[in-house]
């Protein structure tokens, strides 16, 4: 049975895969070449951590099993454990990452507003992470927090750019927090999981409001009101849009089962 740190690492790499997936759409479709560019290396930055996470995830399963003694592996319908595995052939139901990161692109406004909610958030969890007892869980942290610093500067300048640009890029902005803002509740609302492992979302969403209020001012774009926010993706609640990405994503694993590349 998966414990409280395998299912936040299992968090945590899901969350980057997908966000990682979502992104590299937009390879060959920037808006112009350094931004196509950028936006893709996103991508790739973004995969490295879900990489680091599910060996990490993988790794306490497998040394559980064995301590166990067990027969059966502790995911349900998985053979040996490794990162292709816990990325390729776990359901909807089983993936444990964020509402926000599974939604449709949209326009590009979307798309880096998007990118702007989660690195901010990213780069406060990232802070703390850095100072768990997990030693692993802090050194993954530290290394992926300086490619989150450039990943907050890049999306944060954009969320600018196109806030405080024209009146039609104002517009997109406006749309996008139409769209994206009811998600971001989610990113504070702790799992079990969290809670087990010692994770302080209340200290991180105090400063992550700060600072997306302060980029919001400079951007002239209002920051909503309290209202509904969705939540279910930590729980394994999903849009239907994940069960597309993983279509896609797990075809090649589950069509020629044992693949290496």
């Amino acid at each position: 049975m998966q414990n409280n740190q395998t299912d936040y690492l299992l968090h945590l790499a899901d969350t980057t895969l997908i966000l990682s997936q979502r992104n590299s759409e937009w390879c060959g479709h920037g808006p112009i070449l350094e931004q196509d560019i950028a936006i893709t290396n996103i991508s790739l930055d973004l995969l490295g951590q879900s990489r680091n996470f599910y060996q990490y995830a993988a790794q306490l399963i497998t040394d559980s099993k064995k301590e166990s003694g067990a027969k059966t592996p502790p995911l349900e319908g998985l053979g040996e454990v490794t990162e292709d595995s816990l990325a390729y052939l776990r359901t909807e139901r089983e993936f444990k990452n964020l509402l926000l990161v599974e939604l449709q692109n949209g326009d590009w406004g979307q798309t880096i507003l998007r990118q702007f909610f989660f690195s901010q958030f990213q780069y406060l969890l990232f802070q703390q992470l850095q100072q768990s007892n997990d030693a692993q869980l802090a050194a993954i942290a530290a290394k992926a927090i300086k490619e989150t610093t450039y990943h907050l500067r890049w999306s944060s300048e954009w969320v600018v750019r196109l806030g405080d640009g024209t009146d039609e890029s104002h517009q997109h902005m406006l749309h996008a927090i139409d769209e994206l803002w009811r998600y971001t509740g989610e990113l504070f609302e702790a799992a079990e999981y969290e809670t087990a492992m010692g994770i302080d979302l209340a200290a991180v969403k105090q400063i992550w409001t700060e600072k997306v209020t302060a980029v919001f001012d400079e951007a002239t774009l209002p920051v909503p009101e309290n209202s509904f926010m969705q939540p279910g993706g930590k729980k394994g609640v999903h849009t239907e849009q994940l069960g597309y990405i993983l279509t896609e994503l797990q075809y090649m694993q589950r069509t020629y089962p044992n693949s290496n590349w």
